[in-house]
Order: structure tokens, then sequence, then C-alpha cells
């Protein structure tokens, strides 16, 4: 279910021509981005999509002409990938929506080459298309790109797997962390949440998270202890740190496990 923002913009006919959905890994983006062209698309429910008409199931199906989702290959989206975008979004729509709708999944990591490339297509709009950036981190996206497109940023829209796979495994973990366990019992909850690359991404904002909403609960206790207090701090500055180095392609269950050992200190 989109926002009630963006009811409004599509009912009073107020849509922007981009638009940018940021949420981390564990934010089901894309279903969001689904519900949202539907909700622009669909007759039979303007504002937020009927979910079973003709319209909204092709766009599920991903078979509505005038609908473009851009995935990229698992390092990045690349200037092949929206050059060949722009061709489709050069046509006049097909269908009876009379908008061209494109999706672009990881956007944050386009090159600067599709980067500016996407800048072209967001400066002079086709009309009635409507261009929705999909990004765990907005501030990878040129200040252009951004400029250019309205934000909209989800807030603990968990998928149901990635909730009882990472915050439970998070949620396991600090608590190891505050009691100082041994580190074979972290090893061992690391070893079972850690299947991929992605895993190690989706961990680390699970744990960030966790930190994050026990830290604001903590902040409101007025007799909270300073040492405590200190602990998600710094647990937090460490994710952020985790999340850097992963980029650089260390390796995952190292950058992980160095984490926990910060973290418990």
């Amino acid at each position: 279910m989109i926002s009630e923002r963006l009811t409004k913009a599509i009912l009073n006919n107020r849509l922007s021509h981009a638009y940018i959905i940021e949420g981390d890994s564990l934010t089901n983006k894309l279903e969001y981005a689904y519900d949202f062209a539907k909700a622009i698309l669909c007759k039979d429910a303007p504002g937020t999509g009927c979910g079973k008409c003709r319209t909204c199931r092709m766009i599920e199906e991903e078979t509505y002409r005038d609908f473009y989702h851009v995935t990229g290959d698992e390092k990045s989206v690349k200037d092949k990938d929206i050059e060949e975008l722009q061709e489709r979004l050069s046509r006049l729509p097909v269908e009876d929506g009379m908008r061209n709708i494109a999706i672009i999944e990881k956007a944050d990591t386009m090159t600067t080459r599709a980067q500016n490339r996407i800048l072209k297509s967001l400066e002079e709009p086709f009309p009635g298309t409507v261009i929705v950036l999909l990004a765990e981190n907005s501030d990878n996206l040129l200040p252009t790109i951004k400029s250019r497109c309205q934000i909209v940023r989800l807030y603990g829209d968990f998928n149901k797997d990635a909730e009882s796979e990472y915050l439970d495994a998070a949620k396991a973990l600090i608590e190891k962390a505050k009691k100082k366990s041994y580190f074979f019992e972290t090893k061992a909850i690391l070893d079972e949440a850690l299947k991929d690359r992605g895993a190690a991404s989706a961990l680390l904002d699970a744990i960030e998270r966790v930190l994050r909403d026990d830290l604001l609960k903590l902040a409101s206790n007025n007799e909270a202890d300073n040492k405590e207090l200190g602990f998600y701090l710094s647990g937090i500055r460490s994710v952020e740190l985790a999340r850097r180095e992963l980029k650089y392609n260390i390796r995952d269950k190292y950058i992980l496990s160095d984490l926990m050992l910060k973290i418990g200190g």
C-alpha cells in the first residue's frame, strides 16, 4: 500500500515525473514501486490500485507494454541498461494509460555514465513518463539527479522472510555482544545467517536497525546509563564502518565477525 501523499498526488493529477524510493536492503522497495505503478494506471481504483483488474495483473506479470523494469547485474546498473530504457521511453505509450512508467532497481549502483544518461531523461521527460529509482542510499546518486526527484523514504517495511531471518539473528548477536559471550557462539549465528553477500548487507541493516531502536528506547529513559548509551552509539558507528568495508569486497564473514568483536568490546 502506497502512502497517502502519493495517493493524493495521483488523484489530484500532481504526479512528479521522477521519484526516488529509498530504504535499506530489508525494505521491499520493489513491491512498493509496483504498487505505485498500479495506483497510477488502475482505472478501477485510481490512487491505490485494485490489484485485480487487467492493468494491475499485467503490471504484476510485467506484460504491460508501457511498464519497464531495469535490474542491471549483480554489481551495478550499466550504461547499456539505461540506454535501452531511454530508447523505450522515447516511444509513445500503446496501452490505455497513456503513460510510460519505469522502475530502476538498485539505482544507487548506476555507473557514473549511466547516471549522466538517465539525467537527460529526467531533464527532458517525455510527457506522462514516471521514472522511479530504487535506492538503499540516495547519497550515491548525483546531486543533479536527486534535485529532480521527489524522495520517498520507507521505514520498517520488512518482508516476512527478511524479518524472521535477519532481525532475529541481529537481536541474538546483540544480546551475545552485551553478555560478552564466547566468540564461537556468535560465529554459529553468523554462519547460519550469512548465506551470500546479499545476506551480509541485510544483516548489517538489521543490526543497525535493532541498535537504533534500542537506543531510542533507552534515550527516552531519564535514568539511562551513559555506559549503556555508549554501547549503542559505538555499535552504530561500527556498523557504518563495516558497511563501507563491505563495498571494498573484503570478506563478508570477516567483516561481520570483526564487527561483533568491536560491539562486544
